[in-house]
């Protein structure tokens, strides 16, 4: 499985919010980022609306992280624009195991996405800031 490319430039954003104590236009996240335009803009409204990072309008507008970087988990990131983790579409509410075998991986593929979303709840924004690697 690979992370969307939209989650990818998610991540990208926030890590660069994460290190500037400045405003930052869309254009400059953008360009800083390496995030086409259209995409940072769309990228930056679903964060807006969830709090995660804070708009400002006019000539002397631009984006800041909402909180301080360690408040930020790579989850919240992550599900901001790409919805709830999970392994498997049998996971979702709305989907209906049709298949008495599918059923049987329901719980395994729970327990799997449990431990993804687990992981990347431990990973804040200052966390990530540094050479070193947490285990």
């Amino acid at each position: 499985m690979v992370m969307t490319l939209e989650a990818d430039y998610a991540v990208r954003i926030v890590e660069l919010l994460a290190v500037s104590s400045e405003k930052i236009d869309a254009k400059t996240i953008s360009e800083q980022a390496h995030v086409p335009l259209r995409f940072a803009l769309k990228i930056l409204r679903k964060m807006v609306a969830d709090d995660l990072i804070v708009s400002y309008k006019g000539a002397h507008g631009g984006y800041k992280l909402a909180r301080e970087p360690g408040k930020i988990t790579l989850r919240q990131v992550i599900e901001s624009v790409e919805g709830p983790y999970m392994i498997s579409r049998c996971q979702q509410d709305k989907y209906a195991c049709t298949h008495t075998t599918s059923c049987r991986f329901h719980q395994i593929y729970g327990e799997i996405s449990d431990l993804v979303r687990a992981k990347l709840e431990s990973y804040t924004f200052d966390s990530l800031g540094g050479t070193d690697e947490k285990e």
